[in-house]
């Protein structure tokens, strides 16, 4: 008898301590906030109330925090609301985004050091001058596990972010998949891995392929909505749209250092119905500089698209410095819509917040007609919008992407002088990524594209650019 009772006893105990080895981890992850301030005092409560549930809660960002709300962007120390907003939710690690150096080195080492978290990448190598203090992955202690993180910000076609490439000199950069691979040693060391990416969907897909140690991959860059998440090569992947519409809490269970169990659902955080007294009251202070609400001017129609939007710019780009031509990269127009009604100040900086300086270049017909070709094969976005001319762009059959010609014709319609000299106006950012054969590369006018849409805006009476079209897709 006493042989039974012993001989249960332990089965008991040996359950329990089989029970005792499986535990959750909670994860809440946020990618490409793009300084969408006003949604902090619902997210702080979603946040609030995981940590009433789940005390161990580690929260990500997949980067591109900043960029994209006045208020943050142009604050006394540019994007200072969002660390600070940051800081007050209880931030663990964020990313790097490409719009992390939209604040320039200088401002960037300023925001690092200014943060309560780390920032995760290991594929940058700044200059140790620069002050740009950031880890290639970071282990953090939950429910008594270990969790990996290794980060990794996007390259482009020049092997650097998304951004001006003024912006990142004195900084090297490694290739994504490679960097990462060496950090597989972590897996020895941890219960769970997890990559905090800021590349893309779909190359977060291809690197799952390569990546069969991970346990999760947060990403961002490419604002892909996904629902909930989805598994690929056995590597759950998650992701959202920008500007804090929604986030994702991620839960993973644990059994003898192994994950078993994942699962990820989408949290609607503008329609979540609580928020946070404190950071609401943050976000107000953030909030108070009337200057950002002032109307400009009434557009009577709405904006429907890159391209009636980008005609606008371009309109007030030839207004304000009296050229022939301007060209606005659709890279840098930074939202496809606009209702009807005021526009204002605080839409303009939206719609162009990167700080670009207006340049002034003199080119033939034909050095223009180069120069637009290149634009829109580097920029990533498709080939830029136009006032002063109207263009008919033809598209490589093997690659829809790639522009194989163009043809240019007057407002008019008539056939555009190729040998004729014309004063173009464009950002800072299309002269330094056209790679176009031109005598005159250019020369700053010390003014801000967007303080040329402010000034053509505040004179005109109302807008209507409603089916506005001066770019046409054609192929051969």
């Amino acid at each position: 008898m006493k042989r039974r009772t012993c001989i249960v006893m332990m089965a008991v105990m040996w359950s329990v301590a089989l029970f005792a080895e499986r535990k959750e981890i909670h994860i809440l992850s946020a990618n490409d906030m793009h300084a969408a301030i006003e949604a902090f005092p619902h997210l702080a409560d979603i946040a609030d109330s995981l940590r009433c549930l789940y005390p161990s809660l580690l929260i990500f960002s997949a980067g591109d925090n900043r960029t994209g709300e006045p208020l943050n962007d142009r604050y006394e120390i540019p994007a200072y609301p969002m660390v600070a907003l940051m800081n007050q939710i209880g931030f663990d690690a964020s990313a790097l985004g490409n719009h992390e150096f939209d604040s320039r080195q200088q401002g960037l080492a300023r925001l690092l050091s200014l943060s309560n978290f780390r920032h995760i990448c290991a594929n940058i190598l700044p200059d140790p001058s620069l002050g740009i203090h950031c880890v290639p992955y970071q282990v953090f202690d939950a429910e008594g596990l270990k969790v990996g993180v290794v980060g990794a910000v996007q390259l482009g076609e020049r092997g650097i972010p998304d951004s001006h490439p003024d912006n990142v000199k004195g900084i090297s950069f490694l290739p994504v998949k490679e960097t990462i691979q060496k950090y597989s040693w972590l897996r020895k060391e941890c219960d769970v891995i997890i990559l905090l990416t800021h590349i893309g969907y779909e190359d977060d897909v291809e690197l799952s392929k390569e990546v069969p140690w991970v346990d999760l991959i947060i990403g961002g860059h490419t604002h892909t909505q996904l629902d909930g998440g989805e598994i690929h090569n056995g590597i759950l992947i998650t992701q959202n749209v920008n500007r804090l519409q929604k986030v994702t809490h991620t839960t993973l269970v644990v059994e003898n250092g192994k994950v078993v169990e994942k699962k990820a659902e989408n949290i609607d955080v503008r329609q979540w119905p609580h928020k946070n007294k404190v950071v609401a009251e943050m976000v107000r202070f953030f909030s108070e500089n009337p200057a950002f609400y002032r109307q400009l001017t009434m557009a009577e129609a709405p904006f429907s698209n890159y391209e009636e939007l980008g005609c606008m710019m371009c309109d007030a780009f030839r207004a304000g410095t009296g050229a022939d031509v301007a060209i606005q990269n659709t890279g840098g127009i930074r939202y496809e819509t606009k209702e009807a009604g005021p526009f204002t100040v605080s839409d303009v900086l939206r719609l162009d917040p990167f700080g670009n300086d207006a340049v002034e270049l003199l080119l033939t017909g034909e050095e223009l007609r180069r120069l637009l070709m290149a634009c829109g094969n580097s920029d990533g976005y498709g080939f830029p919008r136009v006032s002063g001319l109207r263009c008919d762009v033809f598209y490589d059959e093997g690659d829809k992407q790639h522009v194989k010609n163009l043809k240019l014709y007057t407002p008019e319609g008539k056939k555009f002088n190729l040998k004729k000299t014309y004063k173009v106006v464009t950002n800072s950012y299309v002269v330094t990524i056209s790679n176009s054969p031109r005598k005159d590369q250019g020369r700053s006018l010390n003014r801000q594209t967007a303080d040329l849409i402010i000034g053509y805006l505040s004179k005109q009476p109302s807008i209507n650019y409603q089916g506005v079209r001066r770019t046409y897709r054609l192929s051969k």
